[in-house]
This record gives structure tokens, C-alpha cells and sequence, in this order.
């Protein structure tokens, strides 16, 4: 497992005499603004459909289901992922593990419709992005992605904030809303920004991803990259902190690792050649790094992907 997919504490289950189902048993909690739903399965069920009237952030917590939505074909739904659902769009849900020594739970915080819109306006009003028509947003088909630690972090400061008996919990829960809304955009901005095909978009960010991106193998100097992008190197610094919520150092060390897994999918090639050509001076530190990210080494990640092949 990526150490990029990070999983949310779980909540306690609830007593086996609570439960009122054995499928998607629902815990309710509700503030101001939003409404957390903890969901529990306990059987094997199939196309279970479910439904919100507010968008709703899910994030898987125990066991394993498997997710229709739009018209996607179904997809593995983990612990360390989210999905975002918008409101009023019906997603059919398998559950084929579950059972009462193995259950699921799952969390779907359901957020009102005008906190988001006076988040994303106070954003892009106090925090405009660099570029014209560059605006913070939430992209609803961008509905599928990995927690990193400051998101796992914020879902569980809510989910304590909305099971605490504290007067001042909405409060609080709308300051950590904005926080899990700004880590959201910033999560499939990066996620965006891995999948496009840099060459085909145009906005100011891209393009100085396409520089870091053609330069890999090489030595990069910030400095020469920001100066490029007629930048100092601190804007350079503040431009990727809030559009992406990670420094440019560490982007250019997930595009190294990605551009590592790549030239891994040749089962001949020596890790020492995959890390000078993925721009690792050192091996050992290359090794290090990817067994950081990946959570297992690239040697393993070379046979294990034979493997599959």
C-alpha cells in the first residue's frame, strides 16, 4: 500500500443489540452546515443504492466494497480512499466481503450546498490562483482519490468535532470544513495535474509542470525553473503550496517516482539505471524514497509488476 493512501481512524462499531440492520446500518450526526453518516455492513449484499440531497465527501474506513457511480464501470473502494458524490446522484454500492466478523464502514459527510459556494468564493477572492479562468473549485467527475495525511487528519478532527458534546462543535466544524474543502481542491488539482496531458492545456501552473516534467533525469534548480516562469523562487514556493498544498520539492519527487515506476514495468533493467534516469543521484536515498511512497522497495515493485503482467 502507498504510504500516500492514508486511512482515517475508525470509530468504535456499534453493539451488535444497536443495530437496527445488517446492511448499511446509519449512525447520524448533525451540525449547522453539514451531517456525518457513519455506515455500517455487516453481510454480503449487492447494488445497494444510496442517495443525498447535499454533496456528499465519503472516505472508506473498514473492509472493502465495490462502487458504481455515473456510468463508470465498478470500481474497488478501500480503506485510505474518498470519493465525492454529488448531491442528488443515486451510487449502487457491492458488498462482497463483508460479514459479522469482517464488516465495512464507510463515512459520508454531507456538506450544505452554500457553506461550499461562500468557501470556494472567500478562496478566490482572498486566494486567487495564478492564471486567468484559474479558480478554486470542487470537479465533481474528479470524483475519486487517496487521503494524504492532512486530509485523513481533517476527516478525523470532524468526526471528533461532530461526536463531541462541545457547545461551540459547529464552530468548529465549519472552520474544519473549509480545511477539508481547501485540501480536496488541492488534492485533485495534483491529481489533474498527473493525469492531463501537460503538452494540451495552457494554464500557468501546467506550464511550469512541463518544464519540471522535461527535466527529470537532470538536475533541477528552482531557481531556474521560478526565474523561467518569471517568478521568485518563494512565489514559486506559495504558488504550489496553494494550489497543490505540496512544495515544489515534493512535487518533483512524486514525478520522479512516478517517472521511476514506469521504467520498472521493464522487468531487465537495473534499479541503479532507474534511479539515475529518474533524475536520484543516490541510489540508496532512491530506494528509500520509493519505499517511503510506495511502501515497499522498487526491486519489489519490479517483480511484483511482472507478476501481474
Amino acid at each position: 500500500m502507498s504510504k500516500n493512501k492514508i486511512i482515517p481512524f475508525s470509530p468504535d462499531l456499534t453493539n451488535e443489540y444497536s443495530l437496527k440492520t445488517l446492511v448499511e446500518n446509519r449512525t447520524i450526526y448533525n451540525l449547522d452546515h453539514c451531517e456525518l453518516n457513519l455506515f455500517e455492513t455487516y453481510q454480503k449484499s449487492e447494488l445497494v443504492a444510496l442517495k443525498f440531497n447535499d454533496l456528499v465527501v465519503t472516505s472508506m474506513l473498514r473492509g472493502k466494497k465495490v462502487m458504481h457511480l455515473f456510468d463508470e464501470p465498478g470500481f474497488d473502494y478501500l480503506p485510505g480512499a474518498s470519493v465525492i458524490i454529488p448531491a442528488n446522484v443515486e451510487m449502487k454500492i457491492d458488498f462482497p466481503e463483508a460479514s459479522l466478523e469482517k464488516p465495512t464502514q464507510c463515512l459520508a459527510l454531507a456538506i450544505d450546498n452554500k457553506k461550499i459556494v461562500d468557501t470556494l468564493q472567500l478562496l478566490n477572492e482572498k486566494y486567487p490562483k495564478e492564471g486567468r479562468d484559474n479558480f478554486w473549485q470542487l470537479d465533481e467527475r474528479n470524483f475519486f482519490f487517496y487521503n494524504n495525511a492532512e486530509l485523513a487528519t481533517t476527516i478525523n478532527k470532524l468526526i471528533n468535532i461532530c461526536q463531541s458534546t462541545s457547545i461551540t462543535k459547529d464552530v468548529l466544524a465549519d472552520l474544519a470544513l473549509q480545511e477539508l474543502l481547501i485540501g480536496i481542491t488541492q488534492t485533485q488539482s495534483l491529481k489533474a495535474l498527473s493525469e492531463a496531458d501537460i503538452e494540451q492545456t495552457s494554464s500557468y501552473l501546467s506550464q511550469i509542470v512541463n518544464m519540471i516534467r522535461q527535466n527529470l533525469s537532470n538536475k533541477i534548480n528552482l531557481k531556474t525553473i521560478a526565474t523561467a516562469a518569471c517568478l521568485s523562487t518563494a512565489s514559486l514556493y506559495r504558488m504550489f503550496k496553494k494550489e497543490l498544498g505540496i512544495s515544489p520539492v515534493e512535487f518533483i519527487i512524486l514525478e520522479r517516482i512516478k517517472l521511476a515506476k514506469k521504467l520498472l514495468k521493464n522487468q531487465d533493467i537495473y534499479i541503479k539505471n532507474v534511479s539515475y534516469e529518474a533524475g536520484f543521484d543516490d541510489c540508496n536515498y532512491f530506494i528509500r524514497t520509493f519505499k517511503h511512497y510506495e511502501g515497499i522497495t522498487p526491486k519489489q515493485y519490479q517483480q511484483l509488476n511482472n507478476k501481474i503482467s
